[in-house]
């Protein structure tokens, strides 16, 4: 790749990965709700999702999902529906809990951080869409594989620069959102509203 093409690389998964949705939005809420320790657990959970879309795509399995538009239908709906699951469980958590959301083990925080990228529809679109675009035109398999695995590191240390940026924003506008005297209840519905509609906006769009 000559710089042009690597700055063109660089800019376009910015703007890309940088946009809102499932993962920007795990990864603030969490910094929001439970400071930012969690935020950077959930950041990197986020990327070691990545991390598997990286070996799956450079193995070539993303093409078995690429050609049955079935199967990818079915992870965007299996991930709005665990959207809807951590908006419906929001709102079942106690109001008593942490003023209204209730702290997870960072061990859990990372799984469901994991579990979100795996199962974003914008993530599997990245790989299946976007990086194929930069590799070598008539390229060997192994050749292929290889690009592809340069592309996605590249493309997984820009989206954990980001990631930890929403973490730490998050966090310094999560102390002043944690000072205010709102009732538990209040904030546990503000939270699920968020993942509730994003889920909503999932699977519109999957249907």
């Amino acid at each position: 790749m000559g710089i042009g093409q690597v700055l063109g690389f660089a800019g376009a998964t910015v703007v890309l990965v940088g946009m809102p949705g499932p993962n920007n939005l795990y990864i603030s809420l969490r910094s929001l709700t439970q400071g930012r320790r969690a935020g950077v657990v959930s950041a990197l959970a986020v990327e070691t999702g990545t991390l598997v879309y990286i070996v799956v795509t450079a193995l070539g399995l993303a093409a078995l999902v690429k050609a049955s538009p079935a199967l990818f239908t079915a992870i965007t709906v299996t991930g709005a529906l665990y959207l809807a699951y951590l908006g419906i469980k929001t709102l079942r958590a106690s109001s008593a809990e942490l003023n209204g959301i209730a702290p997870a083990p960072l061990g859990r925080v990372f799984r469901d951080g994991v579990v979100v990228n795996l199962l974003n529809p914008k993530a599997a679109l990245f790989f299946l869409a976007f990086l194929p675009q930069f590799t070598t035109r008539g390229a060997g398999p192994d050749q292929l594989r290889t690009e592809m695995l340069l592309l996605g590191v590249g493309a997984m240390l820009i989206g954990l620069v980001l990631d930890l940026s929403y973490a730490v924003g998050a966090d310094a506008i999560g102390r002043r959102f944690r000072s205010v005297r709102t009732t538990g209840r209040a904030r546990n519905l503000v939270v699920a509203a968020i993942y509730l509609g994003l889920s909503a906006f999932a699977l519109i769009t999957a249907l």
